[in-house]
């Protein structure tokens, strides 16, 4: 199957960000200061549980459509995917191990903490959000889902990964977002602040090949 030239060009140029990414956070994880230690019901420990969790399921998918696409441009997103979040999730294991702190808690707790009106944690007026958000509303992938994608093969299988992605991927922005509302640690704030930036061109690349796959 052929591929456009735009498609082949965009998908390395975020292919090139995402190894950037994988790069710099992987030197932001070895500098970690070892003062001042988030606690076990801080933004920090939160975030980094369920990213690696959201994370993981990213890989999943990413594996599920290796075995099952024949679009070489599909193929490579998913390849880098895999690789690029299986090594943030290892990262972000990291950090917890150095905190000191367990590896699982209650999900999304964190993300359901009031945030400052101005988010500049400066103990200005608090707001609630307006609905519990839990892991199923950060985007991720449904057992139905999964299942179907595992079964589906060839043109069908792209679309339906890349619609499941695009999706996930909209949960992982939330997710940064959410932290730097109500985080003030430097080393997850970069963290976060390059997963909105990364998350949100690969889901620009994800968008124009499924217009090209519809």
């Amino acid at each position: 199957m052929s591929v456009p030239r735009t498609s082949r060009a965009l998908v390395l140029a975020v292919v090139a960000l995402m190894l950037a990414m994988a790069t710099g956070g992987w030197i932001l994880g070895s500098a970690s200061p070892r003062s001042a230690l988030p606690s076990e019901t801080s933004a920090e420990a939160g975030f980094a549980r369920d990213m690696q969790t959201h994370h993981q399921q990213a890989v999943q998918l990413s594996m599920i459509i290796r075995d099952h696409s024949s679009n070489p441009a599909v193929r490579s997103m998913a390849y880098d995917i895999a690789l690029t979040q299986q090594q943030q999730a290892g990262q972000m294991h990291g950090w917890l191990e150095t905190w000191g702190l367990s590896q699982t808690g209650e999900s999304m707790a964190w993300m359901n903490e009031p945030v400052t009106e101005d988010a500049t944690h400066t103990g200005g007026t608090k707001t609630t959000p307006d609905h519990a958000h839990t892991m199923a509303s950060m985007g991720m992938s449904s057992s139905e889902d999964i299942d179907k994608l595992t079964a589906s093969r060839g043109a069908e299988a792209d679309r339906l990964f890349l619609r499941l992605m695009i999706n996930h991927h909209q949960g992982g922005i939330q997710m940064a977002d959410a932290y730097l509302q109500r985080g003030g640690n430097p080393m997850v704030s970069a963290f976060a602040k390059k997963t909105v930036m990364t998350q949100q061109a690969e889901i620009s690349a994800q968008t124009q090949l499924l217009a090209e796959l519809s």
